[in-house]
């Protein structure tokens, strides 16, 4: 893999990127959530977790049809996978508690105008209780 953000898309824009490097061990998962032996890590290459990545086929081949989005950058790279998802005809679930944006509006503006038009909005507690609690210690 090339340096840090090397490898990205490259266009031309009207406002810079900031291409800072993140720090060391920025990317690692943290044992509270895996992996656990048996499971496939998709390791991001764009905004979008399905452009370049075999994520789709992976998904495919165990037969899920229903992914649950989270995570940083609410406008960005969780807008960008869930657009996919739609398009691929994925159910999804959105945890607004568990998405982060630069700003307040923009984090705001995905969970009211985008992601209820393609999906369902949850909150964390709502999806746990869902998915049958937390695992036991």
């Amino acid at each position: 893999m090339r340096p840090f953000g090397r490898d990205g898309l490259q266009p031309v824009t009207d406002q810079k990127r900031n291409r800072q490097s993140p720090p060391p061990g920025w990317d690692e998962i943290v044992p509270e959530v895996g992996p656990e032996p048996g499971d496939h890590v998709v390791r991001k290459r764009q905004w979008g977790a399905f452009y370049g990545t075999d994520l789709d086929l992976q998904l495919r081949r165990r037969g899920i049809g229903t992914v649950i989005l989270c995570g940083i950058s609410t406008n960005l790279g969780a807008e960008s996978t869930e657009r996919d998802a739609y398009e691929r005809g994925y159910q999804q679930v959105f945890v607004d508690d568990a998405c982060a944006a630069r700003t307040a509006e923009e984090h705001a503006f995905a969970f009211r105008t985008v992601f209820p038009r393609i999906g369902r909005v949850r909150s964390a507690d709502e999806v746990i209780a869902t998915l049958g609690g937390p695992p036991a210690a």
